[in-house]
């Protein structure tokens, strides 16, 4: 689902939850379980109706006793929750009038409950409370066909949209319990949680989780049989939505609540081979006179001379340090970990610089990646993507500086080299206010950390299977090509002749219909004739592939122009001359070809209403891809790229006073202006400007609301 469509969707979804509240005497807090709860419904059993049809297409048939009936293994076995018949949302939509809805939705989540001891006392069981027509209203809404397609990936957006909205109203604190998509996809990606144990100590919704999953399962194995999952989240409610979400998606895990600062639940200091999270930023108020803070076995520690231990804690009243040694200190010696950090953090001074420069010389800082602004619903601000990564620490230290290219295989990792990365203008604007990482864009990001490892096979499968999309694409698009050219020439054909005929016509000058648009024509005509030829071949270099992608981008506008020059001259000359009342006119049947002519230019150029993207941008597109990893690394391995990404020693980061932000190491590109997608820059602004009308006509609203309160 494109943007515009997702926005639209989540507008009506929030207004129509929004009736809970509306419509009783709850607080933010206590209405956005059973409006979450909904949506677990709608989500579980989209992913039960799914899983179901797949498992029957495969069971077995007994030659007596017929089909072997669906059974809760075989969902257990598919990562899915099977659902009681009266657990299912397509149940509840189909009760009749007479039926207790409310008590209907409770006994729903207490059969859910029932069967999985996960979940107990977890969902949420007050339905009863609300009118009956207001929960009809929600499951009719919530039971659109739109959220009956509904995948993962977008209940995932819903969710996080709604426990955005939540924030904004004052049921969370912050919004610090979900982590973006975009954010979530990179840190699993980079540290790769494929096995052991894995733990989030600020788990929020569990979305780390939830990533962690997809990730093995594309690997094609079970999240089950390769990790076990651990949690930890401060507030009750997380805690239960944490647990909701992982049931949703066939998961389990233990999820303790407790604050972090001063319980560690699960006591996996130094156990863990994986830890992700996004804590809170910035957290003030932690009380460092506690024994549990203070002799933390998760911190670092100088000891003196005698051998007595002093645990580091910052002296500011600040935890952000408290957290980086916290992820630190769970690892094992072979344990990765990535998580969210504000960007103040990575030059931070006096004592929590001691804490950055004695982490640094362990070795285990693997990588740094800068963020952009507007990455969250909640924060505007940047934040940094920490990664450690301890078996780096036992990785010899060259004696000679770290070369900054060397053959394949071999990397550019060592005990002493710190990766970073500046992926601050490297984004996808969603609105005016949310940004976040294209697929492909995060797989190039990926590629980068692949290469300083010494792994190359991301970079080669990634580059090659952007230039086989686009020659894909570019076989669609000569066929669309080379039909709308027919149809262009057909309808011209009709035209001439048509006009032609009536040249006497009220004084219709002749053969003028869009001749206006000759010189368009011909340079229209030329750049298809010349795509569809270099698209008819049986193998494809990569300087064909390019000047196919540069073909698709020059022939789009042209294009369009001429056919916006056809349809105008036809609208025109319709309304001018009154051609609906010519019997002649009337037999060309001319909407029927236009309507294919118009079908045809959506498929190439794409449909600006839905936000979806045409074939000729789609050709050009993956093309620019792959040349944006091969331009920048154009032998495959790893090499320092200016305003990108640079690889520092510990001496270098000493010498800007152990400093980790990436953008004090990379420099600035000076190919910066080259690489400018004019195009896509003009489309982040008219997105800009439609979230600046959108806010205009809510503010003229507010002032026109306030303006009749004050003049009663």
């Amino acid at each position: 689902m494109q943007g515009k469509q997702l926005r639209k969707l989540e507008a009506e979804l929030w207004k129509a939850a929004d009736q809970l509240r509306a419509n009783s005497k709850l607080t933010a807090s206590e209405y956005s379980m059973p409006v979450l709860g909904l949506i677990f419904l709608r989500h579980a059993f989209n992913r039960f109706d799914s899983v179901r049809q797949v498992i029957e297409k495969d069971l077995p048939v007994h030659p007596e006793r017929g089909v072997r009936p669906v059974t809760k293994t075989d969902f257990h076995q598919k990562n899915a929750l099977f659902l009681p018949e009266k657990a299912r949302f397509d149940y509840l939509v189909a009760l009749p009038e007479s039926e207790d809805i409310g008590e209907a939705i409770d006994n729903a989540m207490k059969l859910i409950e029932d069967d999985y001891d996960t979940l107990k006392g977890v969902l949420p069981k007050n339905y009863s409370i609300f009118s009956r027509d207001l929960l009809r209203e929600l499951l009719r809404i919530f039971n659109k066909e739109v959220l009956q397609k509904a995948d993962g990936d977008l209940f995932g957006k819903i969710y996080e949209y709604f426990l955005n909205k939540f924030a904004m109203t004052g049921a969370q604190e912050g919004g610090e319990f979900f982590t973006p998509m975009s954010l979530v996809q990179t840190i699993v990606n980079i540290i790769q949680p494929d096995h052991g144990i894995v733990f989030d100590p600020a788990c929020g919704s569990a979305g780390m989780f939830v990533q962690t999953g997809y990730f093995i399962e594309q690997e094609g194995l079970q999240p089950a049989d390769k990790v076990t999952f651990y949690g930890q989240e401060k507030a009750e409610l997380n805690t239960k939505l944490s647990k909701m979400n992982m049931a949703v998606h066939g998961l389990e895990g233990n999820i303790q609540e407790g604050n972090t600062f001063y319980e560690d639940k699960h006591n996996l200091v130094g156990g863990c081979n994986f830890v992700m999270a996004n804590p809170p930023f910035n957290v003030d108020g932690v009380d460092k006179n506690k024994d549990a803070v203070k002799k933390d076995p998760r911190l670092l520690y100088n000891r003196d001379e005698n051998g007595k231990v002093t645990r580091l804690l910052p002296k500011n009243d600040n935890a952000n340090y408290l957290w980086i040694q916290y992820f630190y200190g769970y690892l094992k010696p072979t344990g990765r970990a990535g998580f969210v950090m504000a960007s103040s953090a990575s030059d931070a001074g006096h004592s929590e610089k001691e804490i950055r420069e004695k982490l640094v010389r362990t070795g285990a800082v693997d990588v740094m990646m800068a963020i952009g602004n507007n990455f969250f619903y909640t924060r505007s601000l940047p934040c940094t993507l920490w990664f450690f990564d301890r078996s780096k620490e036992l990785l010899p230290s060259p004696l000679e500086p770290v070369p900054i290219h060397r053959e394949e295989g071999s990397g550019v990792r060592s005990k002493e080299t710190v990766l970073m990365l500046d992926a601050r203008k490297i984004y996808r604007k969603v609105t005016s206010k949310v940004n976040d990482f294209s697929p492909e864009q995060l797989q190039n990001l990926i590629c980068i950390v692949d290469l300083y490892r010494g792994n190359s096979g991301k970079f080669e499968s990634t580059v090659k299977g952007y230039l086989d999309t686009s020659v894909s694409l570019s076989k669609e698009t000569a066929t669309a090509t080379a039909q709308l050219q027919q149809q262009l020439k057909e309808i011209i054909k009709l035209l001439d002749n048509f006009f032609s005929d009536l040249k006497n016509l009220n004084g219709f000058p002749a053969g003028t219909l869009i001749r206006e648009g000759d010189f368009e024509e011909q340079l229209v005509y030329g750049l298809q004739n010349e795509l569809v030829a270099s698209v008819n071949q049986s193998s494809f270099t990569n300087e064909q592939i390019e000047k196919i992608a540069r073909l698709a981008h020059n022939l789009r506008k042209p294009q369009d122009k001429l056919l916006k020059l056809l349809f105008d001259a036809v609208a025109q000359a319709t309304k001018e001359y009154q051609l609906n009342k010519n019997k002649s006119w009337k037999e060309l049947n001319l909407k029927e070809q236009l309507d294919q002519l118009k079908a045809l230019q959506q498929q190439l150029s794409g449909n600006p209403d839905e936000e979806e993207p045409g074939l000729l941008h789609e050709t050009e597109y993956f093309y620019k891809q792959a040349h944006w990893l091969t331009s920048r690394f154009p032998e495959g391995v790893y090499t320092d790229v200016e305003g990108l990404c640079k690889v520092v020693t510990q001496k270098e980061i000493e010498a800007k006073d152990w400093s980790l932000s990436p953008g004090r190491y990379v420099g600035v590109s000076l190919s910066e202006v080259e690489d400018l997608d004019y195009e896509e820059r003009l489309n982040e602004i008219h997105i800009e400007l439609e979230g600046l009308n959108e806010e205009a006509v809510a503010l003229a609203k507010t002032i026109s609301e306030n303006y009749k309160e004050l003049a009663i």
